[in-house]
């Protein structure tokens, strides 16, 4: 059986890499990582996106607040807010240093002990230049550590990290998503930490661009309003 395991954080990349998952493989299950973010929030809506499509998922926590150094692990560090997404500018704030890494690194631990040989992502760089752990070359060179680090240096079939939307701008990954059949009404984006998206700061700006981009209104938003509380 043709098995993948997809980290999801719930977001709208991760929604597409999942629901691109369950097109391309038999058995699909997710792994979640508590961070201790600042947008833990995302977390509980993920679980109703799964609870939908009915797949397993695994919640592990790290705490990253110990490492610090990042707006997104420090409630110290000022989350940076913008008016226009062209504002945002090299590696900002909300970069967690090497999270991307951390995560792949513990996503490949639960897949070597679950007997799971492909890792799907949903990195990508165009709508986000400025973080370094996103990128097609580092995917290759984690998918290359992993392969050299666990079982699978002495096995015949290599463990591969599947990252389909790493050249695509975020408009397009969202197209992609909805011939899928995506469902992004509990994806959360939001760096502030609530469910209803503070609009200014940079995941907001480059969710609410890539929306308009194809002439659509966000499914979050519509769900928050019909509920009441927008």
């Amino acid at each position: 059986m043709k098995k993948a395991l997809v980290l999801y954080s719930g977001g709208i990349d991760s929604t597409t890499a999942l629901y691109w998952a369950l097109h391309q493989y038999e058995h699909v299950s997710a792994i979640t990582v508590d961070y201790n973010q600042r947008h833990r929030v995302e977390i509980p809506l993920s679980q109703k996106t799964i609870q939908k499509l009915n797949i397993p998922q695994k919640i592990l926590k790290v705490d990253l607040k110990q490492i610090g150094g990042s707006s997104l692990t420090d409630k110290q560090i000022p989350l940076p807010e913008f008016e226009v997404s062209s504002e945002i500018e090299e590696t900002p704030s909300t970069y967690v240093p090497f999270r991307n890494g951390i995560l792949l690194s513990l996503t490949a631990a639960w897949a070597e002990k679950e007997g799971i040989k492909e890792i799907v992502c949903g990195f990508n760089v165009i709508d986000s230049p400025h973080y370094p752990d996103t990128t097609l070359p580092f995917v290759q060179a984690m998918e290359k550590a992993i392969n050299q680090g666990t079982k699978a240096s002495s096995e015949r079939e290599p463990m591969k990290i599947r990252a389909p939307f790493v050249n695509m701008k975020k408009s397009e990954i969202i197209k992609k998503g909805l011939s899928l059949g995506a469902d992004y009404s509990y994806s959360i984006s939001c760096y502030r930490g609530k469910e209803i998206p503070c609009q200014k700061c940079s995941s907001c700006l480059l969710r609410q661009k890539a929306w308009q981009e194809l002439g659509l209104k966000d499914p979050l938003i519509q769900r928050l309003e019909k509920e009441g509380k927008l």
